[in-house]
């Protein structure tokens, strides 16, 4: 299965709420450039490539379900 770009920052962002919602960051959003998305984790903005912030994110959620 192919994912576009537009469907994994989607997922990303999706996933992003879920965890802002859980308290397990403190923020979010668009990075930079296309290929980023912003997180703000333990108090740090970072940018992570689209993938990296999804598999951040997902391991994040999974390890408090």
């Amino acid at each position: 299965m192919n994912i576009t770009k537009a469907d994994l920052r989607d997922e990303v962002r999706e996933l992003a709420e879920e965890a802002f919602h859980r308290k397990l960051i403190s923020g979010y959003g668009d990075g930079q450039d296309s290929n980023e998305y912003q997180i703000v984790y333990q108090g740090k903005p970072k940018h992570f490539p689209l993938e990296k912030a999804r598999s951040l994110l997902r391991n994040l959620i999974k390890r408090l379900a």
